[in-house]
């Protein structure tokens, strides 16, 4: 499971997983309810039966029932059962899905050779088929999970059954150089330590490239053109107020929200530096591409995330004339 999730994992990805339409960053599978339904016959000893599909009810008497279909969906799951094949949905829309598809086939290799093995040696293969099934999906039933995988309950549950919850890049790509990961891509003439450990390092570089360059850009949007436009309309309000007063008419909720612009203003300048600061700070590790991708991940983040609520502060304040970006709204609904 660490090296599946590592095997999907990118700055962008850190955002998607777990939200917007994106499956969780612990790895379960999915089975539906039939499939479900047959393994759990299998290790309990009771008959298998083929389960009925229902009847889709569509609420409309102008219109027959229709057979339901018994292929189920689950759009919260990273591995899927889908009726004829599972579907593995962590890799994000940029991504090259090559090398999610070779940690899946080493890894499917590595259990079919085992399953071979013991089929060759048999006496029984049939009955051998069973056992092996049986056994199998009693020692790794704890990634079955059939729910709503965005839950607070789920991502609880996964904790208790020992699922790892990786929520990092930085940490999930270092599950590729441990050991029995490389012995797996050793053992199949995949990759060797050398070829992987050479990834790895590449895979870190990248990370910290991408978040250098999204902090940097980040900065110059807060300097030259939110602080900008907010200011100016901090102070078209600032001789709003000064008319009110010099007419003798109260002007409690502009001083309150020009307060409140003026503060943030003054945060978001503080955010800017500091982001500035520990960006420079992570630039200024050599040497070490795993120390600079944690430095990356602990300290200019969290500052990009500080300066993103003076941001989104500021964005619902400012005349929306003077706003220099397209605003949440509009990038939602308009654009």
């Amino acid at each position: 499971a660490p090296i599946l999730r590592a095997s999907a994992a990118s700055a962008g990805n850190d955002h998607r997983l777990g939200a917007n339409e994106a499956p969780p960053a612990v790895i379960s599978i999915f089975l539906g309810d039939q499939f479900y339904e047959i393994l759990e016959k299998l290790v309990s000893g009771d008959k298998v039966e083929s389960r009925e599909g229902g009847v889709l009810e569509i609420g409309v008497s102008s219109l027959p029932d229709l057979p339901m279909d018994m292929t189920d969906r689950n759009r919260t799951s990273p591995f899927a059962f889908t009726g004829n094949r599972f579907e593995f949905r962590m890799c994000g829309s940029s991504q090259s899905v090559a090398g999610s598809n070779t940690v899946l086939t080493s890894a499917m290799a590595e259990v079919l050779r085992g399953i071979a093995d013991r089929l060759e040696a048999s006496a029984d293969p049939m009955a051998e088929v069973r056992d092996i099934i049986i056994e199998n999906y009693r020692n790794h039933r704890r990634v079955i999970f059939n729910g709503n995988g965005y839950s607070d309950e789920w991502l609880a549950e996964a904790e208790k059954r020992g699922l790892p919850n990786i929520g990092s890049t930085v940490e999930a790509l270092l599950a590729y150089l441990e050991d029995d990961a490389v012995e797996l891509f050793e053992k199949h003439k995949v990759l060797t330590r050398a070829e992987v450990q050479s990834r790895v390092t590449i895979y870190l570089e990248t990370y910290s490239m991408e978040i250098n360059i999204e902090a940097g850009v980040m900065k110059e949007m807060a300097e030259r053109l939110i602080y900008p436009a907010a200011a100016e309309y901090a102070q078209s309000i600032s001789s709003v107020i000064k008319g009110f007063k010099k007419n003798g008419i109260s002007s409690s909720r502009q001083e309150e929200l020009l307060k409140d612009i003026a503060g943030n203003l003054e945060g978001l300048l503080e955010a800017a530096s500091d982001l500035g600061k520990q960006t420079e700070k992570a630039l200024g590790i050599e040497g070490d591409e795993k120390a600079q991708a944690f430095a990356y991940r602990n300290e200019v983040i969290p500052a990009m995330e500080k300066l993103r609520k003076f941001g989104d502060a500021l964005e619902k304040m400012t005349d929306k004339r003077l706003w220099p970006y397209p605003s949440y709204e509009d990038l939602l609904f308009t654009l």
